[in-house]
């Protein structure tokens, strides 16, 4: 473990106690004291007390440059709670001094993942509820047995006080002196999830509607919350100092019930990325290339991805450079390369990134670029898997087996249900990393090249065997039927649940942008389209002779086999599974499955040789068995 200078390890429960006692102090000494009189003797003797356990605690610290400040500081809080100072004042040094305190004894401030809010309603009607009451309000069933009574959360003039780390503390340790428990048996999610229960009660729900308006409309509102650790240490008192009391209860209201919204950064901020590539920089010039490496990644998969979708829809150019300059700088990195050459590739995506931001700007959303996003991604994305279902439909209409149809069918069809059943999932239940994503693409992409890359084959060599097309359509359809039919299912399944998988992420952040209409509009037009173009090759293949539909569907399964190699190797090489070296003079053609790197090169050529091999070997076979009277098989 690294011990940063000015800091030092400290046990993060006697750090946490300090801080959530000066939190106490900074919130109730106002109860205590007025006018530079006693209004609350029991008040006022707590405040002693707790700021004595804080002087007290810090002096037990591990040494640190920064603990004999702090102890000056602790001194001089518990003289003014003595001298009877005023609230402002005391309330001023108490939050200074648990400020200084994170500072040189840093503690977790922040849940790793936005909580779930429908689980922290459970827990707080079950451990709660009882006490504070269903409502918040304090009076609760057992609240008249209790001295001193519980807090009311509803008490908006001390909520207003009461950062969500600060909860977060006294359901972690209790309070001393009060019947308020630990709750640290329950999980730390749990008791995050409790924290942003509590902290909803002062703020209404229709306060929550204005505060979406304001969090959606006003980008450096936005900026004031680059992660959870944000918005969990701010008070609403202090937010409203900055901007106003009507907003800041209204902001409060919306991020307290919806966290998830400081994550999803639909307005294209790419503080997290910026973060991620400043700490691999750093890691670099440390000397340690993997944890340089995983920064990288990450800032790609958790900063990036996650604003890919608008961005392609608004700039696909834009999103392409910063792919590319995205893999020369992991590149870099991973081959040892010089500092100054890690760090040219860091400044060139830092000038990408001020391009993106621009582009991603709200101001930026229409109703047109809504339109466009949603019918180009749909028609680009399904393209792919209509191609490969219609040839399978058309091979088997065309064989007059059509009781396997109905396998075929039911692979596209499921694959659209499971697309459904995973924006459920990943819209109320779990987020969906950007290395899931890319995982997901990549894999079911080689799965379909493969296969393809047989079938192409297969139907090459049959196109060639004009005298046994009697036999095909009597035994190998017979054995399809037997034999393959789920396999037929399993491959319609894959293709296009892989493209319904990449649509959803698509259509979820075009969502955000609140042209739902216009969105819906062109997932439409590309649906209408689409059913044409299934129409016209179903109806063109059909006047086909079976020879020449073998010729043509083998031609186009052959390319669809070289495309799916190229972005399946892409898909792995950005979750990070495979490594990246980048060819200077390939273009990057996404619909063609090109990309400049030598592994997907590579992996296209491959697929190629194969193919042609392949070809010349089927149609070699077919060639024999016609001049020798034997079936081909």
């Amino acid at each position: 473990m690294i011990v940063l200078p000015g800091r030092a390890l400290a046990s993060d429960a006697d750090v946490q106690t300090s801080w959530r006692l000066l939190d106490y102090i900074g919130v109730d000494y106002a109860g205590a004291v007025s006018n530079g009189k006693v209004i609350s003797s029991a008040e006022y003797a707590e405040m002693s007390e707790f700021a004595g356990q804080v002087e007290t605690r810090v002096r037990a610290l591990a040494p640190t440059s920064a603990k004999a400040d702090l102890l000056r500081r602790s001194g001089t809080l518990r003289n003014a709670i003595a001298a009877k100072a005023p609230p402002a004042m005391v309330a001023e040094q108490s939050r200074a001094l648990a400020a200084a305190l994170l500072a040189a004894y840093p503690v977790p401030l922040a849940p790793s993942s936005p909580p779930d809010l429908t689980r922290a309603a459970a827990l707080y009607a079950q451990n709660c509820a009882a006490c504070h009451g269903a409502s918040g309000d304090g009076h609760g069933p057992d609240a008249a047995k209790l001295d001193p009574p519980p807090i009311a959360f509803t008490d908006k003039a001390r909520a207003d006080q009461r950062s969500l780390f600060g909860l977060y503390q006294v359901i972690s340790q209790g309070l001393d002196g009060t019947a308020m428990q630990s709750f640290a048996a329950l999980p730390e999610a749990d008791r995050w999830a409790l924290a942003f229960h509590a902290g909803q009660f002062a703020y209404p729900e229709t306060a929550a509607r204005d505060g979406e308006r304001l969090w959606r409309g006003d980008a450096a509102l936005r900026a004031k919350y680059p992660n959870l650790a944000a918005l969990v240490g701010v008070t609403p008192a202090a937010l409203a100092a900055d901007i106003g009391p009507e907003k800041a209860a209204a902001l409060t209201a919306f991020l307290r019930r919806h966290p998830a919204a400081v994550t999803v950064r639909v307005d294209g901020s790419l503080a997290l990325t910026r973060e991620r590539l400043d700490q691999s920089m750093a890691a670099y010039r440390a000397g340690d290339r993997k944890a340089a490496a995983d920064l990288a990644l990450s800032a790609y998969l958790d900063g990036f991805e996650p604003v890919e979708p608008v961005l392609a829809a608004r700039d696909a150019a834009l999103m392409a450079r910063i792919e590319g300059a995205m893999a020369k700088l992991r590149a870099a990195i991973g081959q040892g390369r010089p500092a100054s050459e890690v760090e040219a590739a860091n400044r060139s995506l830092a000038s990408l990134f001020a391009e993106a931001e621009a582009a991603l700007a709200p101001e930026r959303a229409s109703s047109a670029s809504s339109f466009l996003g949603a019918f180009g991604v749909l028609l680009r994305e399904g393209l792919e898997a209509l191609l490969i279902v219609v040839a399978m439909i058309a091979f088997l209409k065309k064989t007059e087996r059509p009781e396997v149809l109905g396998f075929v069918h039911g692979g596209w069809i499921a694959a659209l249900a499971a697309g459904v059943a995973t924006w459920f999932v990943a819209t109320y239940f779990i987020s969906v990393s950007g290395a899931s994503r890319e995982l997901t693409e990549g894999f079911g992409s080689l799965f379909a090249a493969i296969i393809l890359l047989t079938v192409g084959i297969w139907m090459h060599g049959k196109s060639n065997a004009e005298a046994w097309q009697r036999y095909v359509k009597a035994k190998v359809t017979a054995a399809l039927s037997r034999q393959s039919g789920w396999f037929l299912f399993l491959l319609s399944f894959v293709v296009v649940y892989r493209e319904v998988f990449e649509t959803i992420l698509f259509y979820a952040a075009l969502w955000g942008e609140g042209n739902g209409v216009a969105m819906l509009a062109g997932a439409g037009a590309a649906t209408a389209l689409l059913a044409l173009i299934a129409w016209i090759m179903l109806r063109f293949s059909a006047r086909l002779p079976i020879t020449q539909f073998f010729s043509w569907s083998s031609i186009l399964i052959a390319i669809l086999a070289v495309v799916l190699a190229g972005k399946g190797i892409a898909g792995l090489q950005e979750a990070g599974i495979l490594g990246v070296v980048p060819l200077a003079n390939i273009p990057r053609i996404e619909f063609l499955g090109l990309f400049p790197t030598t592994e997907t090169v590579l992996a296209q050529a491959a697929t190629i040789v194969v193919l042609v091999a392949g070809f010349w070997y089927s149609g070699r076979s077919a060639a024999t068995a016609r001049s020798s009277g034997s079936p081909a098989e």
